[in-house]
């Protein structure tokens, strides 16, 4: 099948989509604890659902994953590990830097390192990025994606400085740029792990099309490893916060918490690639109270369909990176752009910015204009490699610069 750039950009902006919305089915959960809904929906996200499309829509996927080779699948297992990791330090970017720097700053280090470092580290990108108009063009596209981001923080910024003192200080309590920039650094970077796992699944994408899987599910064998490397980062965690905070009894039983896991109903922003938003967060992490009895199916419920529409966002993501031609590594940038679209679109609609002066206004309405920019830009690159008669066509004359 060949590439078509146009479609590869659709589907990532159906996967920017899910997870800015998948947030939204936790606002209906009453009387659980952060750890118990997040671990729920972890189980249908990167458990469940990944298992059965992928054994739906490709060919033989156990034998599949027995014939991968073992170095390849240890190398996205580990990623995934890792990307659990940056998704959990997250929550102390926050504290340290702020809803909207601290963002800003992990959103920056993920999209760039998600983006450059696979066509870097596989020697690609003197070749394929900077020798061609097109991997120019994909380049502009990032170039641009991390100025919407920097727009996004100072739309943020701008807001948290419309904000009483006692409300800064009940935002950012531990404030620290040192703490906070290394914090956001590590955050970042090991978020970015997931591109990498992507990267390393490529021998398992050859095998399950020999399996007679065809292109557009290729990707669905490798996120079954993928997910399962970021479901033990985040089981271990939550369980840890279920004995420490009390909250175990949640998964069985509808009674009333113990007044010592009120503290555990705090809302929690942990992953740099999913959560949409601070405010979001904090209405699923207190949507209910500690005290009353928790309904259990309709709490099930919607944390299962909220792990199962986060899944779809890395669905549509594997599907739009087979449109990508060479240039698969730019579904990256791409994939940032489409969530911070969709989860600033979320938070207009949910009023999150309802009271805020012009200037911040502004700045929200500008680093949307600058994100979709974005997109538009990575798939144009992407055309003009799709369409590029050969290579060499391509190749910019650099003896005449």
């Amino acid at each position: 099948m060949a590439a078509n750039p146009i479609i590869g950009v659709v589907f990532h902006w159906l996967g920017g989509l899910a997870s800015g919305s998948f947030y939204v089915p936790f606002r209906k959960v009453r009387s659980w604890a952060w750890e118990t809904y997040w671990l729920v929906g972890g189980f249908f996200s990167w458990i469940i659902v990944p298992w059965i499309l992928a054994s739906m829509m490709t060919g033989d996927l156990l034998s599949v994953l027995r014939e991968a080779p073992t170095r390849s699948v240890a190398w996205v297992y580990l990623f995934g590990v890792l990307w659990g990791l940056g998704g959990l330090t997250f929550g102390l970017t926050m504290r340290y830097l702020g809803m909207s720097l601290g963002m800003a700053v992990a959103l920056g280090y993920t999209a760039a390192f998600g983006t450059l470092m696979p066509p870097i580290f596989s020697g690609q990108f003197v070749s394929e990025v900077l020798g061609t108009r097109s991997g120019l063009t994909i380049l502009a596209g990032v170039g641009i994606c991390l100025l919407g981001i920097v727009f996004a923080g100072a739309a943020g910024m701008s807001k948290e400085k419309e904000m009483s003192e006692e409300q800064k200080r009940s935002a950012i309590k531990e404030f620290s740029l040192k703490k906070g920039l290394l914090v956001a650094t590590f955050s970042g970077v090991m978020s970015a792990c997931f591109a990498y796992g992507l990267a390393a699944g490529q021998p398992i994408k050859e095998i399950t099309l020999r399996h007679g899987t065809p292109v557009l599910w290729q990707g669905l064998p490798v996120l079954v490893v993928l997910l399962l490397g970021g479901f033990t980062t985040n089981f271990i965690w939550c369980v840890i916060l279920n004995i420490r905070n009390h909250t175990g009894h949640q998964y069985f039983s509808s009674a009333a918490s113990d007044p010592e896991s009120k503290q555990a109903n705090r809302a929690a922003l942990e992953n740099v690639i999913d959560a949409p938003a601070e405010e979001m967060a904090k209405a699923a992490g207190v949507a209910g109270s500690a005290d009353s009895r928790a309904p259990m199916f309709s709490n099930y419920f919607f944390s299962a369909l909220a792990g199962t529409t986060w899944y779809f966002q890395f669905f549509f993501y594997t599907m739009g990176e087979t449109q990508m031609g060479r240039y698969k590594f730019s579904s990256w940038t791409l994939h940032m752009a489409s969530i911070m679209i969709f989860s600033t679109l979320w938070g207009i609609a949910l009023k999150e910015w309802k009271g805020t002066g012009l200037r911040t206004k502004c700045l929200v309405g500008l680093s949307l204009l600058v994100l979709v920019a974005s997109t538009v830009i990575v798939g144009y690159g992407n055309y003009l490699g799709a369409t590029a008669p050969s290579k060499k066509h391509d190749t910019i004359q650099t003896n005449r610069i």
